[in-house]
């Protein structure tokens, strides 16, 4: 059955910084900073969570859904994405809008800084969730504001479970707002620091959130791995060694396309995990978040 990817579809500017970050900015000279980057590295590529979820879920075998707006310069993606065997029908074109714009700086430890233009994004609700029988499992991945709002509500009343996935996007809403999204999902995932703001925000622990309505949290860990939290017990899936680190830009929604179709095939969380964490070491080996090839055997699939 589909899985349908409430996100963003945008245009990554990637850029590479040969050094460190932690060593231009002085801790003690926040208030005024004023930094620069040389960056003899930039590229263009295809990116944006939904894209490069749909990419990678197709990539495994699975069948991608995505609900997005691209603006009037995102034909070429919207046909990559159809080229992929990807589901096209819903993703809206707001002719007045550029397709949303990620500008990406990552240094030799793989942190990165990034520059973010909303463009037909911020129409994204304007689509609502489709009516359709086949939609049997979803995910709210960083997308408009009111986007993620109105999608988790409509989700939630069409019964259609779905992974919370806040992402970048997480810093938009209260403590309030993220505890109804809580309430409205049937997973939750998120990094180590998403996790640890989610927490704040909510005043939940990763153990109470698990025992609570969701059947399991899922925080990754680089290149450690991933803790997957049921009913407040954790368990450590331990991370896989990548053949080359070459950039970190879309491991995150590789390893959700690996949620999506190990839990649409009814797996335990722990072994969809497992699987995330083989996409994400294959994924990091290869720059962008489209241009890794995708070899299903050698995934054990």
């Amino acid at each position: 059955m589909p899985a349908l990817i409430c996100g963003s579809l945008a245009f990554d500017t990637i850029t590479t910084f040969p050094g460190r970050f932690a060593q231009q900015i002085l801790p003690d000279q926040v208030h005024i900073l004023n930094v620069s980057f040389l960056v003899p590295t930039l590229r263009r590529e295809f990116g944006g969570c939904a894209g490069n979820i749909a990419y990678n879920l197709a990539g495994l075998g699975g069948s991608a859904v995505v609900m997005a707006a691209v603006g009037n310069d995102g034909g070429e993606y919207v046909e990559r994405l159809g080229g992929l065997g990807v589901d096209t029908r819903h993703i809206a074109v707001a002719g007045d809008s550029y397709t949303a714009q990620a500008i990406i700086i990552t240094d030799t430890d793989n942190n990165q800084i990034t520059a973010f233009h909303p463009g037909a994004m911020q129409s994204a609700h304007e689509t609502p969730v489709p009516a359709r029988a086949d939609l049997k499992i979803a995910i709210i991945a960083p997308d408009g504001r009111e986007a993620m709002l109105q999608h988790a509500r409509q989700l939630a009343e069409a019964r259609i479970p779905f992974i919370f996935d806040p992402g970048q996007g997480l810093p938009m809403f209260d403590g309030d707002e993220l505890r109804a999204f809580l309430a409205q999902a049937t997973w939750a995932a998120m990094n180590d620091y998403e996790a640890r703001m989610l927490c704040e925000r909510t005043g939940e622990t990763l153990a109470s959130l698990s025992r609570g309505g969701l059947q399991g949290v899922v925080v990754t860990l680089g290149a450690e791995g991933c803790e997957v939290w049921i009913q407040g017990e954790r368990t450590h899936v331990p991370g896989v060694t990548a053949t080359e680190v070459a950039d970190p830009t879309g491991c995150g929604d590789a390893f959700r396309a690996a949620l999506l179709y190990g839990l649409e095939r009814g797996w335990t969380l722990a072994r969809c995990a497992e699987l995330g964490n083989r996409l994400g070491a294959l994924k990091i080996a290869q720059r962008g978040g489209q241009n890794h090839t995708i070899d299903r055997a050698a995934l054990g699939l």
